[in-house]
């Protein structure tokens, strides 16, 4: 089979923006330091093509602008779509929509689960309506005085952005004063809305999921344990967590898996994770983070559609942990996707 992989490179992204693909320079005003987080390095473009490349001829295409004539040039039979771009609430859905114009199958979901998924206040707003827990939030638009009924410890985040862009050790505020600050801050940087939640206190988890509701497998279940931060952070997932105090040299043991959980608290994670999406109509694969709160109750925190796949087993990427944890090779991970993918559109 003919297969496109589609993606947005560190240097090709980079390039549109006259930065370096280290994140650290650019000649654009002030870009967040975290511009590039969410981009492929070569290394995963690499791995993802060797992958598909053990049953499948296979072409890459970097998801700029000249992606539309490429693909309209190659018709390939699938389009294997990891492609989240730099810009815009609907940037994670630019890729399935022009493969829809073209009538081209692709991986995942379709630009509408991915563009609500993107946004956080949207997707939290269709959980709410199904009854599924997720953490009180407002809605906070640049400018925008902060209501004065929001409730603290709350966390801060873009509302637009994944990878834990945005969201600094700082992120989680307790004082109307700290609130304001980070609002502000965010607000200011990624020129886009706020979200401002409830901090939940309980432990944390990533879930990996593969195939589409009802028939879909759930990888074991990663607890994320914040004992290994510096003294003095706070317990969650930052930027500085993901990106400045794990690192190749000291890596940072903090995700466990599988989670030690007794069977009534996984059941109940399993549950919240499945419903999470039968709603959205996730398709193919997904990992979402689910947080208790203060009585032990799951809350879904993010849902994460095009998760992050990087392929080195020593990197902290939670899908690829959890999917070797069940027995899959990488191989067999990136396979496993095109096979759940051929399934929903009937190819052979």
């Amino acid at each position: 089979m003919k297969i496109a992989l589609l993606f947005s490179s560190k240097a090709g992204m980079a390039a549109t923006m006259n930065c370096r693909p280290d994140d650290s320079v650019c000649e654009d005003d002030e870009p967040p330091l975290d511009l590039l987080a969410e981009c492929d390095s070569d290394e995963t473009i690499q791995a993802v093509a060797s992958a598909l490349r053990q049953r499948h001829e296979v072409s890459l295409i970097e998801a700029d602008e000249d992606a539309y004539l490429r693909l309209r040039e190659l018709r390939p039979d699938l389009v294997f779509n990891i492609a989240e771009r730099l810009y815009g609430p609907n940037r994670e859905s630019h890729v399935p929509v022009l493969c829809e114009i073209l009538g081209l199958p692709y991986t995942g979901s379709d630009p509408l689960t991915l563009g609500l998924c993107l946004d956080k206040a949207r997707a939290k707003e269709i959980l709410s309506f199904h009854g599924i827990p997720n953490a009180a939030f407002r809605t906070i638009e640049p400018g925008q005085a902060i209501p004065d009924d929001v409730a603290l410890p709350a966390i801060v985040k873009p509302l637009f952005e994944g990878s834990s862009k945005g969201i600094k050790d700082r992120n989680v505020v307790r004082t109307r004063a700290e609130l304001e600050e980070r609002v502000s801050d965010v607000a200011g940087l990624y020129k886009q809305p706020v979200i401002v939640e409830r901090f939940l206190t309980g432990r944390e988890f990533t879930v990996g999921v593969l195939g589409t509701h009802p028939a879909i497998e759930i990888l074991p279940i990663v607890e994320v344990d914040y004992a290994s931060l510096p003294a003095g952070s706070n317990p969650i997932y930052s930027y500085e967590a993901k990106w400045v105090w794990d690192t190749p040299g000291r890596p940072l043991d903090i995700f466990h898996c599988p989670a030690d959980l007794g069977p009534d608290l996984k059941a109940r994670i399993e549950k919240v994770v499945a419903e999470t999406c039968r709603v959205l109509r996730i398709l193919d694969w997904c990992r979402i983070d689910v947080r208790l709160d203060e009585s032990g109750e799951p809350n879904i925190i993010e849902i994460n559609p095009l998760p992050g796949i990087l392929p080195n087993p020593e990197d902290n990427s939670c899908l690829p942990k959890a999917a070797r944890t069940a027995g899959y090779s990488y191989t067999d991970l990136i396979l496993r996707v095109v096979g759940e993918a051929k399934a929903r559109y009937g190819m052979n």
